[in-house]
């Protein structure tokens, strides 16, 4: 299965995800955006198991090219790609099953959806298998904003909400700049370990 967590906004938590995610299911993980923060993050993991095979690759072409040649090698491939518009993303969406978006409650990232929306639609012209969801990432554990994020998606038709959100907590940076996922890291974080097990489970449950 090849995911991409992708969105044409930054600073919505997408490198995280995609990093727990390759963690928790051995995945290839590809780093297609040019900050490399998945990249940083495996470096920091080097010698601990399982080994996880991640690579860079920026550009679109590049990344068909690599994919074409390996992706059967593994049983599920995720793709770190997005804050902005460009090669690596749409690449992205071409060759994927699922989008992952994640976005945060606020304004401008319920806004910024309407971009990732319309390459969506752009994408299932060539890739009409292609499925999205949004998560909601970063979401806060108190107040409305939440509620009313997941109520203003409904303006984005290309886009199904996933309801497995990710919390604002530390445990997901702090585990990620040692090079682990938050199932891996000490001490334990019982509500974010139990948040990505579901995730993990909703993105790859049988369809």
């Amino acid at each position: 299965m090849i995911v991409t967590v992708g969105n044409t906004k930054g600073g919505t938590g997408k490198s995280t995800i995609a990093f727990n995610l390759a963690i928790v299911r051995g995945a290839w993980l590809i780093d297609g955006d040019r900050q490399g923060t998945c990249r940083m993050a495996m470096a920091a993991r080097a010698g601990v198991l399982p080994l996880v095979q991640c690579d860079y690759l920026p550009d679109g072409k590049d990344m068909v090219k690599q994919v074409q040649a390996s992706a059967h090698k593994f049983n599920d491939l995720v793709i770190d790609a997005g804050g902005r518009d460009s090669s690596a993303l749409r690449a992205a969406l071409a060759m994927s099953d699922l989008v992952l978006v994640p976005f945060q409650p606020r304004s401008l990232d319920v806004w910024a959806l309407m971009d990732i929306n319309a390459l969506i639609h752009e994408a299932r012209v060539i890739n009409p298998g292609l499925r999205a969801m949004a998560v909601l990432s970063c979401a806060d554990s108190i107040g409305t904003d939440n509620k009313d994020a997941v109520e203003a998606l409904k303006d984005f038709p290309e886009l199904v909400y996933l309801d497995a959100p990710v919390s604002r907590r530390k445990a997901f940076a702090n585990a990620a700049g040692n090079g682990l996922s938050v199932l891996e890291a000490t001490p334990k974080d019982e509500k974010a370990m139990a948040e990505l097990k579901k995730l993990v489970t909703a993105v790859f449950m049988p369809v």
